[in-house]
């Protein structure tokens, strides 16, 4: 049977467990032909980012159409968008229904600090992009500049919640707003949807390697989209796979750092999620 086909575009990923990289793994364990267009290259590993060089937005919006041209996707989902100009390029794409079912993981800093957006990036985010979003996926650091306070007033999930909503008033259907920074036993994100507010737990993975988590929750959102899922059922199956890919990858020993998580399964016993 034909592949459904999914759209990243995203940054790439020298050290390969993020970015598209992580994006183009995580379709192709769920069953989805995955497409890319590189909006970034950087100099990274496991440990930090060294260097992010963008590429030009006409270049960027070339592969796009490139894509759209021959390979319709069933979904989308941008990653390391890297400055105003190429949000704004691909907010222009999407406000011509040419992006279906969006899924936005708004990248603005690294887990090591790294900023990974220009001045300029948080408003056009907000103004340009968020308005044709299906589902946005920030993380707490990224939350918090969004809704322009500190990430410490994020600690209590009364806070996370109203800002998942405030974010959702933006114009995407749902915000997940991701809990995995939060220290304790467990990780609850927020879902901000038509309905209300909800969360949803998991208990925590006990690893350093969780390189890419973010990369592979909103691509597997996208995925499970293409596949015909609702975007609830999208989010919590993604969230699981992303569990399962934790738990595979716990034991591993890649890089110095924050090693990749286990797309395909090769952790005994733990196939990838369908």
């Amino acid at each position: 049977m034909t592949p459904k086909v999914a759209l990243t575009i995203a940054g790439s990923d020298s050290g390969g467990g993020a970015g598209l990289q992580a994006d183009l793994k995580t379709f192709a364990a769920l069953g989805v032909y995955g497409t890319s267009a590189v909006t970034a290259v950087t100099a990274q590993h496991t440990a930090a980012v060294l260097r992010a060089v963008p590429l030009d937005p006409d270049t960027v919006l070339a592969q796009v159409h490139a894509v759209l041209a021959d390979l319709p996707p069933a979904a989308v989902k941008t990653g390391m968008l890297a400055n105003p100009e190429i949000v704004k390029g691909v907010a222009d794409v999407a406000s011509r229904g040419l992006l279906p079912n969006l899924v936005v993981d708004p990248v603005l800093v690294s887990t090591s600090g790294h900023s990974l957006m220009d001045v300029g990036g948080v408003d056009a985010y907000r103004e340009l992009l968020f308005p044709h979003a299906l589902v946005v996926t920030p993380n707490l650091h990224e939350a918090a500049l969004l809704a322009g306070i500190d990430v410490s007033d994020l600690t209590a999930v009364e806070a996370r919640m109203q800002v998942a909503e405030s974010l959702r008033r933006l114009g995407p259907t749902m915000v997940v707003l991701k809990g995995g920074h939060l220290d304790g036993d467990s990780s609850t994100d927020v879902v901000a949807g038509p309905g209300g507010v909800i969360t949803l737990g998991s208990a925590r993975v006990d690893t350093t390697n969780d390189h890419g988590t973010g990369c592979s929750l909103s691509a597997a959102i996208a995925a499970y989209l293409a596949l015909g899922a609702s975007p609830i059922d999208a989010v919590e199956r993604a969230k699981s796979y992303v569990h399962e890919a934790l738990l595979g990858a716990a034991r591993w020993q890649l890089g110095s750092g924050h090693g990749p998580i286990d797309h395909f399964g090769w952790g005994e016993g733990l196939p990838p999620g369908r």
